[in-house]
């Protein structure tokens, strides 16, 4: 229908689709057209949906190099703030919000995180519209060693784990991104590398038995998120028109 509010969802890499995340989008009644940007699908040079999504992958926003869609996709970014468009970034899009707002993204920093990880809610989430009212701790699978070293200036720190402190923020009124996957469910982890996790000190079958153990609540907070997103999305198509 051409009245249907829709996301432009950018994807990094071969596994990395807006999984259920995009699932609870088009439930909520919005859109999501997937730019596979990272096997040389185009991206627009102009945002013309009502919001936009930048999904994970393995490089670090400005890995040009290795990804050379990036700046496409970082243009796109300046576009959504500047226009205060709905954004939501995940993983790397996350990482994008922060370096493109002025913060800091390293490599290889602090701690790693894989598996179902504990995020902790702060004070300055309980009046955001998004994150608001979410258990005070939710669990989110995890997969980097990349991270968020400082904030943007006027960004709204919103969750933290003790190994990775920036886990959620928020840029203005209408930008979010975060370094966990709420898009991500129990079955990704059986996808790992077997021994690349082994030799991490870690092992698969315990890491997707304690995510199923942790999906119930992890699937209604993030839902929950999305279905507020969606919400803000929503609102985009008659903003934009009036």
């Amino acid at each position: 229908m051409p009245d249907t509010p829709r996301v432009l969802a950018v994807q990094n890499g071969a596994n990395g689709g807006p999984g259920r995340f995009g699932e609870w989008l088009d439930a909520a009644g919005v859109a999501v057209d997937v730019v596979t940007a990272f096997d040389g699908s185009a991206l627009p040079a102009r945002l013309e949906h009502d919001g936009l999504l930048v999904l994970g992958g393995g490089y670090l926003p400005d890995d040009d190099d290795r990804a050379p869609w990036l700046p496409a996709t970082r243009a796109l970014v300046e576009q959504a703030l500047a226009r205060s468009a709905p954004f939501f970034g995940i993983c790397l899009g996350g990482q994008m919000l922060a370096s493109v707002g002025g913060g800091k993204v390293q490599g290889d920093a602090g701690a790693p995180e894989h598996g179902s990880t504990s995020i902790t809610m702060r004070a300055e989430a309980a009046d955001d519209v998004v994150f608001g009212g979410l258990p005070a701790a939710v669990p989110a699978i995890e997969n980097h060693i990349d991270a968020v070293t400082a904030l943007p200036p006027g960004a709204v720190w919103l969750a933290e784990t003790e190994r990775c402190p920036y886990q959620a923020f928020r840029l203005g009124d209408r930008a979010w991104g975060v370094q966990f996957h709420p898009e991500v469910g129990p079955e990704r982890i059986r996808k790992w590398d077997v021994e690349h996790t082994r030799r991490r000190g870690l092992d698969v079958d315990e890491l997707y038995a304690a995510a199923v153990t942790d999906d119930p609540l992890s699937r209604a907070a993030w839902g929950e998120v999305a279905f507020r997103f969606a919400a803000l999305v929503k609102e985009e198509r008659p903003r934009r028109r009036g």
